[in-house]
């Protein structure tokens, strides 16, 4: 079964040269929290993303793949 990918974290914070665990401080969360976001584990809540946004200085549609 092929796993679903909701978001793109990942792919945005190699785009930016930041590391998951830059990230990981920012926010206040542990590094294994953000790593299950990196791979589509969990999903963060919509207030997390947000967060995540204005770190990586993004839109916050940008991290999200598309349906279109």
């Amino acid at each position: 079964m092929t796993k679903i990918h909701y978001n793109r974290i990942k792919a945005v914070l190699a785009e930016k040269n930041v590391s998951s665990k830059d990230l990981a401080q920012h926010l206040g969360k542990t590094e294994s929290t953000v790593s299950r976001w990196c791979t589509n584990d969990v999903q963060p809540a919509v207030e997390i993303f947000y967060q995540i946004s204005e770190f990586l200085n993004v839109d916050i549609r940008e991290l999200f793949v598309s349906t279109k």
